[in-house]
């Protein structure tokens, strides 16, 4: 039985793993009462933890006290915030420490043990007065199946929440891991992207635990982008409280590599959310490149693709102009032969071979319109050159990422 056999997808996101409670509330921020602004997962034990962060030479606050807090590789819980980013604000690490403290202590756990993450405009203020009255009823609200209310608080422009997880057995112990993410717009590589979280019951070292997240952050949130602006809050962070009861991971070997198996199959699915949901997306979009010379031509090709905003603008109109593609490849920062490359476009309506050895083949207009009409776009690259593949994810650009953007701070 192959390591993917073994894992099986199930529900609880966040609150999947064992010892994890979650929950969301409405703290004042989001004036939509109806709408959760302030999110908590939280540990039964503490937790081996690693994160990977935005690379904007601007960072949020809430950054810059992660950085510190998980700086030894213990955390044991996570509060995160809603429309706003408390990012270019002078008083936004205060603000932040004062956060944590708030939550540690209705927790009764160090403020040093608490990862932050804040998500909205920036620039402006933070209201801390409103996330301190929310602390208490978030926490007296945590709870095993509260992973959607947490899913739900850290929403901005997305218009569904966000979760995965997945079962599988490390030592012949029943493991989990779940997670949650957010994101719709100013989302592009590389880090990571957006706010996303992951726990698992897995026992790992924090050495370990970060090693795997840096190998699949670059298969997974690093192959997204939505608009090209890459955020400043962006954080991946793990929480690992070993409450399974497996063998504690300090190496590579089988063990490892079916724990990160599972990571990139939650991290793949949030990408995958992500991209479909992007800011008056229509369309998410799928590149994959095949027969690549090296695995970082293979991304840089896939990413390049999906970036392109004349190709998006094709997909929208359902136009198979695969000029636009060829084009977006040609402009890649990479060495390869443009005359070997093979292109085709598919959907669940089938697919359809648009260009071969660099070159425009026949094919039928009304087919290719009737699979770029779907909502799931799927571009095949075939580099003709080695045995390396990447995948990149994305999605369409229409008139209303303009409008949601044209008055994003309102």
């Amino acid at each position: 039985m192959t390591v993917k056999e073994e894992l099986a997808e199930i529900s609880g996101g966040v609150c999947a793993a064992k010892g994890f409670t979650a929950n969301g509330v409405n703290c004042g921020l989001n004036k939509d009462k109806a709408k959760n602004d302030l999110g908590l997962v939280y540990s039964e034990k503490p937790c081996t933890a690693a994160a990977v962060y935005t690379q904007n030479k601007v960072k949020g606050a809430p950054i810059t006290v992660t950085k510190e807090n998980i700086s030894d590789g213990i955390a044991q819980a996570i509060i995160v915030n809603s429309k706003n980013a408390n990012t270019c604000n002078a008083d936004g690490v205060e603000k932040a420490e004062a956060t944590c403290k708030a939550v540690a202590k209705a927790l009764g756990i160090s403020e040093k043990d608490v990862i932050i993450g804040s998500t909205g405009v920036i620039g402006q203020p933070i209201n801390l007065d409103c996330i301190l009255s929310g602390i208490e009823p978030l926490v007296n609200g945590l709870s095993r199946n509260g992973n959607g209310k947490a899913a739900n608080a850290i929403m901005t422009t997305d218009t569904f929440p966000k979760e995965a997880a997945v079962e599988f057995t490390i030592g012949g112990v029943k493991c989990r891991l779940g997670g949650m993410s957010k994101g719709s717009g100013m989302i592009h590589p590389n880090m990571a992207t957006t706010l996303s979280f992951v726990t698992t019951d897995v026992a790992i070292t924090a050495e370990m635990l970060q090693k795997a997240i840096s190998a699949q952050v670059d298969d997974t949130f690093n192959m997204l982008s939505i608009d090209g602006d890459t955020s400043t809050n962006d954080t991946f962070a793990v929480m690992a409280n070993g409450m399974s009861g497996c063998p504690t991971i300090d190496s590579e070997g089988e063990d490892f590599d079916k724990f990160s198996f599972a990571l990139y199959t939650v991290m793949a699915k949030l990408t995958r959310m992500l991209a479909k949901d992007g800011e008056g997306a229509s369309k998410l979009i799928e590149c994959t490149v095949l027969s690549a010379p090296d695995k970082t031509t293979a991304r840089k090709v896939a990413k390049s693709v999906v970036c392109s905003s004349l190709f998006k603008c094709a997909m929208f109109g359902a136009d198979a102009n695969w000029g636009r593609i060829l084009c977006a490849i040609g402009y890649t920062d990479a060495e390869f032969d443009i005359d070997k490359i093979g292109v085709k476009l598919g959907s669940s309506k089938g697919e359809i071979e648009v260009c071969r050895n660099g070159a425009g083949v026949a094919f039928s207009e009304e087919k290719a319109k009737e699979i770029l009409l779907e909502d799931e776009i799927l571009v095949t690259v075939d580099m003709g050159a080695g045995k390396e593949k990447a995948t990149a994810y994305g999605c369409d650009l229409t008139y209303d990422y303009v409008k949601i953007n044209g008055d994003y701070r309102s």
